[in-house]
Parts: C-alpha cells; sequence; structure tokens
C-alpha cells in the first residue's frame, strides 16, 4: 500500500534517501534522481544538477505526469520521462529510485545482467534483474528501451548507465537498489571464484510461488527470458564440466569413429 504523507514528508524522506545514496558511493557528483507520486497526477522529484547528498526540502520539484514543472525553483531533471515511464506503466509504483551503484554499474556496462538464480533471497525480493539496451540519458531513447521490461521487473540494469528501482514507498525502491548492489558484489565474488551453484528450476519455482505469496501478487511474475536462470538439469545426477576446445575435440573423435565403422 502506498504511503499516506504528506508533502512536506515526503520532501524530507527523498533527501534522506539521496543522503544514504551518495553516503553508499551509489552516486557520485550530481548523479542520480529520486520521485515519488503525489496526489493529483503530480510527481516530486530531485532537481537536475544538484548532489543527492546536499539537498534540501525545498530544492525538490513537481512536475505534472507529462513532465512539465508546476513548483519549484530549480530545473526538472532531463531523466524524469523515465520516471514517469514507469508510473504510467506500473499503477503500483509510487517511488523511482535511480542511481549508479559501482559494482551492479559494472555488469551494467559490461552488458552483463544479473538473472542468475543465486541467492534464494534475490529471486524472492525480485525476480531477477534484467539489462535493458543502451539509450542516451535524458533523450527518449533511454524510456523507449525501458517499455518492455517495466511491467516485469522492479530493478533494471541499464547497459552503460545504472540503475532503476521502483517500489510501493520509496523506501522499498530505496531497499532495492540496496539488493541490486548486494546482489552484484555476490555475483561478482562467486566469478571471481570461477564457481556458481545456481538454484533448480524447482527451487526457483518454489520461490517464485512463495514471492506471490508474500508480496500478494495476483500471479507469480513472469519468467521472461527464463528470468531467473535455473541451474541447468542434470541427467545422472552428475555434472561434467569441458571446455570448448575439449568438447570439439570429442566430438570429432566422435564423428570419426561412426566413420570408421561405416567404411
Amino acid at each position: 500500500m502506498p504511503d499516506h504523507k504528506s508533502e512536506n514528508e515526503h520532501r524530507l524522506e527523498i533527501c534522506e534517501a539521496g543522503r544514504w545514496l551518495h553516503q553508499k558511493g551509489f552516486v557520485a557528483a550530481s548523479d542520480g534522481n529520486i520521485s515519488v507520486r503525489l496526489p493529483g497526477g503530480r510527481v516530486l522529484s530531485t532537481p537536475t544538477l544538484m548532489s543527492k547528498g546536499m539537498m534540501r526540502p525545498e530544492d525538490l520539484v513537481i512536475t505534472d505526469m507529462a513532465g512539465k514543472k508546476l513548483e519549484g525553483a530549480r530545473n526538472v531533471s532531463s531523466e524524469i520521462a523515465m520516471h514517469l515511464l514507469i508510473y504510467d506503466r506500473r499503477p503500483d509504483a509510487q517511488s523511482v529510485v535511480h542511481a549508479h551503484p559501482p559494482t551492479a554499474t559494472g555488469y551494467a556496462s559490461a552488458g552483463l545482467p544479473l538473472n542468475k538464480a543465486l541467492l534464494s533471497e534475490v529471486v524472492l525480493a525480485l525476480g531477477c534483474v534484467p539489462l535493458a539496451r543502451y539509450g542516451t540519458p535524458g533523450t527518449p531513447e533511454l524510456s523507449e528501451t525501458l517499455k518492455g521490461l517495466v511491467p516485469h521487473y522492479d530493478a533494471i540494469l541499464m547497459a552503460n548507465h545504472g540503475v532503476v528501482c521502483c517500489g510501493a514507498t520509496l523506501l522499498e525502491a530505496y531497499f532495492k537498489m540496496e539488493t541490486v548492489e548486494h546482489f552484484a558484489r555476490i555475483s561478482l565474488v562467486t566469478e571471481m571464484l570461477g564457481q556458481q551453484s545456481l538454484l533448480s528450476e524447482t527451487d526457483v519455482d518454489k520461490l517464485m510461488e512463495a514471492r506471490r505469496r508474500y508480496f500478494g501478487l495476483d500471479s507469480a511474475p513472469p519468467r521472461v527470458a527464463a528470468c531467473p536462470v535455473p541451474a541447468a538439469p542434470e541427467t545422472d545426477g552428475r555434472k561434467i564440466g569441458v571446455t570448448r576446445e575439449e568438447l570439439k575435440r570429442r566430438v570429432a573423435e566422435a564423428l570419426g569413429e561412426v566413420i570408421d565403422k561405416r567404411s
């Protein structure tokens, strides 16, 4: 359920969340933006070109759902359209947080989604975190890249850019941002160790069903393109790892034996 708070309370919370983002190193300089949906088709958001760690309540701006400024001394962020797209396509979303957490943004800049079923808590909280293709920040291109993903996911990596999360409250959207970065760090450690033990298809199905129950969703979110990606099924209970060259060699040997038998 959305918060029933006054506009001033929302202003104070946005400034506090901005300080959290800045203190954790999720944003640098004037990066990132935060917004909250207000009654009457209005949106309260952070202004452009201002550190999220230095904002005061009076620095925030209010726009309508078309992005036109209604109140505020400062200018509207060029990325407000991304927030408005999410509000339009997700009636349940009451807040949007966009930041550049280093590890998660590293995955986004490497062109890698955080879509593997590594952590049960992440499957429960987010399902998975897909990757949207690159779109120039502050232009309609960026919103266009998110359109197909926003209805299905609460957190999305944006290629060569950062992360955007939404939630029923500002605190919920912010915590999802923390979860994404935490997951990215753990995923990176498993890759450095050279081994990832993914949850099975059955495990993921159970978690998605639990997610539906816990969060009161009408139905389990669709696993678009097998997101999250589970472990590959095992045919005999054993996992066999081979390199690409080893696989080619074995296939060539097998084909050679077939040819020899036919000769």
